[in-house]
């Protein structure tokens, strides 16, 4: 049985200088019942965080079929519950062999591994793997597994679906009865290839614009996103005393919990450190406002609170979350984020469990040796069979609310196969009114916007006529790269709608991507910004666009010399500094990233034939603009609040424009540039350390471990085991690398006199060859051969060792996407150890200084 209960409501309160939400006025229901487990932090001030009353009650005769089912599981068949393998990593066969409760497609991800899968082939590959798990000749199990996938923006995994704007946009136009239609129609567009979970909404606040993820935001304020969080979940999962998980309806999740948009310096997968009364009032709205419409998954986030890894926390994940505020639905991981917590691999985390985790999300071939160790360890009591039966539990009360114990098969649904739903026209429709409402005017000199159509107009820049552009990461694959306009049958570019209504007016309209034209346009529109990109790759170090290549800002000044007036249209997943951009441009509107309907842009920036508004400007910033390259963490309620434009801000047709054209664009070089520390008695975040041995690599995660050709152990240098000894025996070859899961941005360091440095000790001979570099990708990077320099170190002594970046970068070393920040390696026999490695400013301390190759 569904109820509706009251639900909490908001009290504005005025928190150490930020607008922060309180919560009052909830009920309390009896919480779930949960081991008591010892695992991560276990104390905090739970009096912080609300007792909510959650409008999906137990259904007690739901409740008995569960234990009874559950009473006549194995334990093999209760893990497998718990298991969420990646489809390119597991077979038909392997899901009637074992019984996933669930698995995913990643991003990027497609059925018979085609990007241009048909909805049947989605249809197909669901209903293959549905008759699996309820095959039970093999596993001895008949309950039916469920398909998750990230539809973030849309059905984005798949050609030929309606690509809505990204959240950064959507939050531009604080509509919340908007958000829900567009959830509606994902939901839709999803059960029509028969997956029933969708990972979204994320409800990140975020608090830094460097962050890679920071278009998946819809505001830097709370209450923007609570809201949003109660209507996506609201249009996904429907009403939840209404059409709750019905035919055409998905299981949401609420993600990540909790505090990704915080982490200290933007950094993707990092350390929110804030107390617990913000993480509460800044970064837990989403999930108020997601859990009180019913939402029936949370997910688990990378990031640490305070130095603790959100996928151990049994205080956030099982204390605060389940027990205080009522959530009984499950709690699924992040990919492979598991094996993020100290003392955990992929393949080996019963810290997850104990913590709270009910579903591990665990792509690759990991999913085989965590399914069985997790056997293993409930055997050997490291696990409790309570925990495992409480996520079991949650698992199968899920699936039960969302009917699929009764619904038929994928294929057999009401909504399967209907593919004229797929990119129907009354979803384009809703798409281009949601660019059309997401839209920012930020300048507007003399009332040049809205451009009369029927002028000669050019349009221009790249990203001109380019979907994949406009629409973005997370769009068919991960990154959002890779793709043309031909991958978007049925959407517009944004040249594609301008050309299409100048014409209709009787104007003309010509297309160039350089700004040359045949004949002299009245009006110059130039669409430029951000290439696609989706989490830690996007993570920047400042807010500076094209910062060291202004090719942009060239078109623009060379279109202004010429005397033509500028209209500027910014593709970006944030804000930016773009004070010259600005300058150059008579008009200049942020249009974020619209998705598959680029003609929504033109039914705003252009006029009807006769003069006339077709759409106002609706937008608004959902977040703060900056002032400077430096204003990279510029929130609504900061106590020295100076952006350059202001949450909430922008222009009305008609409404004066407040930017003058002589911005500073002065670009403030810091002083005192931060060492950057790879190594200091362990590796800092996000560098992580990899040993590598012919074509095998493992991550070193433990004080002693040996791959192939090389080993690696931790000994006392100062203190307890604060340095490091790798011995390469020679029989292949072999490296030590300090990688990190996506690509850093170090301009910084090209832009300052800097150099790698490694504090090492040698002990016996080098070979002739040795190389120490750093990788920007395939095909990218530099290197160095050390052999020379370590040989001439003294023997059994601490010394220092410096190479100069400049070297790197002669080699093609890029510093704004670092993969590999150290690499050593060999095919010789080599004892090397190391206590200490960052990139410093350099300095006139003696050292040994590699020289240029």
């Amino acid at each position: 049985m569904i109820l509706l209960k009251a639900t909490c409501y908001f009290k504005p309160l005025l928190l150490a200088g930020s607008v922060a939400l309180a919560l009052a006025a909830c009920g309390k229901p009896v919480p779930e019942q949960t081991t008591p487990i010892t695992a991560g932090k276990t104390a905090g001030n739970i009096e912080i965080w609300p007792e909510l009353q959650l409008p999906v009650a137990k259904d007690p005769a739901m409740e008995q079929a569960i234990t009874d089912l559950i009473a006549g599981m194995t334990l093999p068949q209760k893990i497998a519950q718990m298991i969420q393998p990646e489809i390119r990593d597991i077979t038909v066969d392997d899901m009637r062999q074992y019984g996933f409760g669930s698995f995913l497609n990643g991003g990027g991800a497609f059925p018979n591994d085609d990007k241009y899968a048909t909805p049947a082939d989605w249809i197909a590959l669901a209903d293959a793997m549905y008759q699996a798990s309820v095959d039970a000749s093999q596993d001895g199990s008949s309950i039916p597994t469920m398909w998750g996938t990230d539809a973030v923006h849309g059905h984005n995994n798949v050609i030929g679906a309606t690509i809505f704007p990204h959240n950064i946009g959507l939050g531009a136009a604080n509509n919340p009865a908007l958000i829900e239609q567009i959830a509606k129609v994902t939901a839709r567009e999803v059960m029509v290839t028969g997956i029933d979970w969708v990972f979204a909404p994320t409800v990140a606040v975020v608090r830094d614009d460097r962050w890679g993820r920071t278009y998946e935001g819809y505001s830097e304020h709370p209450k923007i996103v609570h809201d949003y969080a109660a209507a996506i979940v609201t249009g996904l999962q429907g009403a939840a005393d209404g059409d709750f998980l019905g035919a055409d309806k998905v299981i949401s999740t609420v993600k990540h919990f909790v505090g990704d948009g915080g982490t200290t310096g933007g950094i993707d997968q990092g350390n929110t450190e804030v107390s617990e009364q913000q993480l509460f009032d800044i970064h837990a709205q989403g999930y108020v406002g997601g859990l009180q419409a019913g939402a029936q998954s949370v997910m688990a986030s990378f990031n640490s609170w305070n130095g603790e890894k959100i996928h151990g926390s049994k205080y956030l994940l099982t204390d605060v979350l389940k027990d205080r505020m009522g959530f009984d639905g499950f709690v699924v991981g992040d990919w492979n984020g598991h094996g993020q917590i100290p003392g955990c691999t992929n393949e080996n985390c019963p810290q997850a469990a104990n913590a709270g985790l009910d579903i591990y999300m665990v792509p690759t071939a990991a999913w085989k040796p965590l399914y069985y160790n997790l056997i293993d360890q409930v055997e050997a009591g490291v696990i409790s069979m309570q925990r495992v039966d409480d996520a079991v539990r949650r698992i199968l009360r899920v699936k039960m609310r969302a009917g699929l114990f009764d619904k038929p098969s994928p294929a057999k649904r009401p909504l399967a196969g209907k593919t004229e739903l797929i990119g129907a026209d009354a979803h384009r429709a809703l798409a281009r009114e949601a660019v059309r409402q997401s839209l920012v005017l930020l300048k507007n000199n003399n009332q040049l916007l809205p451009l009369n159509p029927t002028q000669r107009l050019l349009v221009t820049g790249g990203g001109a006529d380019n979907i994949g552009q406009q629409a973005g990461g997370w769009t068919i694959s991960w990154q959002g790269t890779g793709n043309t306009n031909a991958d978007f049958p049925g959407g517009s570019s944004i040249y594609d709608g301008i050309a299409r209504q100048v014409k209709a007016a009787g104007g003309s309209v010509e297309l160039s991507a350089d700004g040359s034209y045949q004949q002299r346009p009245d009006v110059a529109i130039v669409v430029f910004g951000e290439e696609p990109y989706a989490e830690g790759n996007g993570d920047l170090d400042n807010l500076e666009y094209q910062r060291g290549n202004k090719t942009d800002l060239a078109l623009l000044k060379k279109l202004k010399a010429a005397g033509i007036p500028v209209v500027s249209l910014f593709i970006s997943g944030r804000p930016l500094w773009v004070n010259p951009e600005l300058n150059a441009s008579d008009a200049f509107v942020a249009i974020w990233l619209p998705g598959s309907e680029g003609e929504g842009v033109a039914d705003v920036i252009l006029a009807k034939a006769d003069g006339a508004v077709q759409y106002d400007f609706h937008g608004k910033l959902s977040f703060s603009w900056p002032a400077s390259p430096q204003q990279t963490a510029v929130n609504y309620g900061d106590k020295d609040y100076d952006p350059l434009l202001p949450y909430g801000f922008g222009l009305r047709y008609g409404e004066q424009n407040v930017l003058p054209d002589n911005l500073s664009e002065q670009v403030e070089q810091s002083n005192q540039l931060t060492e950057l520390v790879i190594f200091e008695r362990s590796p800092r975040s996000p560098w992580q350390l990899q040993l590598e041995s012919g074509p095998d690599s493992t991550m070193v995660s433990s004080s002693i471990q040996q791959l192939g050709a090389i080993s690696s152990r931790t000994f006392d240098k100062e203190v307890q085991e604060d340095a490091r000894r790798f011995e390469f025996d020679g029989s292949a070859r072999a490296a030590l690398k300090f990688i990190s899961p996506f690509p850093r941005d170090l301009r910084a360091y090209a832009e300052a006199d800097s150099q790698l440095t490694l504090l090492v000790k040698r002990q016996g001979a080098v070979p002739a060859e040795v190389m120490l570099g750093m990788v920007c990708g395939d095909n990218c990077g530099g290197s160095v051969n050390i052999s020379a320099a370590l040989a001439a170190l003294p023997e059994e002594q601490w010394q220092p060792l410096s190479v100069n970046l400049s070297c790197l970068k002669q080699q093609g070393l890029n510093l704004g996407q670092v993969f590999q920040v150290l690499s050593v390696q060999t095919s010789g026999k080599l004892t090397l150890s190391l206590a200490d490695a960052r990139i410093t400013p350099v300095t006139d301390q003696q050292e040994t200084v590699v020289t240029c190759q």
